[in-house]
């Protein structure tokens, strides 16, 4: 499995609640709206995580981490995660995407990343946890 993260930042003009709501309603359509279809082929989960920083339980610190939001999409193959990467880079679409992420977000330039995860035993049984994806309906 492939997992791809993007940490953003809301433009700071916007409170956390006009980000969340052009992200949900806006933003996340927009693909759709351009007529790409399916905007994000063959992903099996697309997820906002919207971040509220959080006293350290080691220093008392509450602090702001840079980021407000990590996006997080996640593709079965690597040639499926290509071809989506292939689809958002579409030139025909991409000066529309660029101009929406400005609606929303401080800047285009947002690290993007590729995920390797490893479970650690958790638990009663001291287990490895098995996720498995499906779509809902």
């Amino acid at each position: 499995m492939i997992k791809q993260i993007v940490f953003l930042r809301k433009r700071p003009d916007l409170t956390m609640a006009q980000f969340m709501d052009y992200y949900e309603t806006q933003h996340t359509q927009l693909a759709r709206r351009l007529g790409a279809k399916p905007s994000l082929p063959n992903a099996q989960r697309y997820v906002r995580r919207y971040l509220t920083p959080e006293k350290n339980p080691l220093t008392g610190e509450v602090l702001d981490c840079g980021y407000d939001c990590i996006m997080e999409i996640w593709w079965n193959r690597r040639e499926d995660f290509e071809a989506a990467m292939q689809g958002l880079g579409n030139p025909e679409l991409l000066q529309a995407r660029l101009d929406d992420e400005l609606r929303l977000f401080a800047s285009n330039h947002n690290p993007v990343c590729t995920v390797e995860e490893h479970d650690s035993p958790v638990g009663p049984r001291n287990a490895i946890p098995k996720l498995v994806l499906e779509a809902g309906g």
